[in-house]
């Protein structure tokens, strides 16, 4: 049974996009089947896997909104058995759209229940916000992941993510349950990546993924040359954190 999972944090700047794109990639690299939705207006998880949107026709958008065949937006990657549903700019009217849709806040679900046996995992990149988008991508998912970066104030803001993820579980998705807490960013040298490691593990235990992302040069410079850290330097500390970090959550199952 393959597995739908959100990766949300309305706090921008968390390593959110990073760890979709190098989880898919690296669930792929060993062996899953895997598709990756980009729900970001931004579309910096499709251009980070060397996707051009403007050559795209179908995208997130006209799943969403024109309720097209979810088939035709799946675009395969330059990584095996890794796919993606590109995101668009005009995905930033879609909630606006989708107001007077009817069951509005399943729409996404409808779309992955076509695509759901065809992958073992399905990783939603969500916008950095709590509006309709992200609804619609919790309410779709499994489980969501919450990345959070080793800075000052990491824990801004989780604490309306969680009110969230709980009005969602109590009236749209029953089942959704927190994936984990993934620690990004992190430098052990920086007394203050150790601090906020030992609060997070203090409020949430059990949850917080062993894993941590190491900050790492080379995982910034990916993005740029359209590939995921795995291809542009599997011998990188960040390509070693995103297998160690597939491979935990493939363990979980």
């Amino acid at each position: 049974m393959s597995k739908i999972i959100s990766l949300a944090n309305q706090k921008g700047g968390v390593g959110k996009t990073t760890t979709s794109i190098n989880l898919a990639a690296a669930l792929a690299q060993q062996g899953k089947r895997v598709l990756l939705i980009d729900a970001d207006p931004q579309a910096n998880a499709s251009s980070g896997l060397g996707i051009d949107i403007q050559q795209m026709n179908n995208t997130i958008y006209e799943c969403l909104i024109n309720r097209i065949d979810p088939h035709t937006a799946v675009v395969h990657t330059s990584v095996k058995r890794l796919d993606i549903i590109p995101s668009h700019i005009d995905l930033v009217g879609a909630e606006i759209e989708m107001l007077n849709i009817e069951h509005r806040e399943t729409v996404m679900k409808q779309i992955l229940g076509q695509l759901r046996a065809e992958y073992d995992y399905i990783l939603i990149d969500c916008s950095p916000s709590l509006g309709l988008l992200t609804v619609n991508a919790l309410t779709a998912s499994d489980s969501v992941i919450i990345p959070v970066q080793c800075e000052f104030f990491a824990l801004e803001g989780i604490a309306k993510l969680l009110n969230t993820i709980k009005i969602i579980k109590s009236q749209l998705n029953p089942a959704l349950q927190i994936e984990g807490f993934l620690l990004t960013m992190y430098d052990n040298r920086l007394r203050l990546s150790n601090q906020v490691y030992e609060e997070v593990k203090r409020h949430f235990g059990d949850l917080v993924f062993n894993t941590v992302i190491s900050r790492n040069v080379r995982l910034s410079e990916a993005p740029s040359h359209g590939l995921s850290i795995i291809e542009y330097d599997a011998s990188s500390k960040g390509a070693k954190n995103y297998i160690a970090l597939a491979k935990e959550l493939i363990k979980r199952q």
